[in-house]
């Protein structure tokens, strides 16, 4: 298993240690970045079993596993009911923002809504 992600540390990709690569490392890591996209829409805490059922039911151990790296990377933290972004994670998601607009706006140029699935 590969450490947790942390800058001034070697990534995958990239031995730098730069932060913008340790990040890249980390939101890249399967569900990740669903977890946090998550977290930032809940209404409250969601409990471990909401967060999973959020996330498509995604296995228990792997959602511990990113729980516990977003945790050491103080992006996310266990809250009284539940978990929660931290206040760097809520940044990160709003720093996110405008990329998903730029995404949302690139895939129109693919016209992805009038393809058929799986094309």
């Amino acid at each position: 298993m590969s450490a947790t992600p942390e800058p001034g540390r070697s990534v995958r990709g990239s031995s730098t240690g730069r932060p913008v690569m340790a990040l890249l490392d980390l939101v890249g890591r399967r569900w990740s970045l669903r977890i946090l996209w998550e977290l930032h829409r809940a209404p409250h805490p969601p409990t471990f079993r909401e967060l999973r059922t959020r996330c498509d039911d995604m296995s228990s151990s792997l959602l511990t596993r990113r729980l516990r790296e977003l945790s050491e990377t103080h992006l996310v933290e266990r809250a009284e009911s539940g978990y929660a972004l931290t206040d760097p994670g809520e940044r990160l998601l709003e720093h996110l923002r405008p990329l998903a607009a730029w995404a949302d706006a690139w895939a129109a140029e693919f016209d992805i809504e009038s393809r058929p699935p799986g094309t």
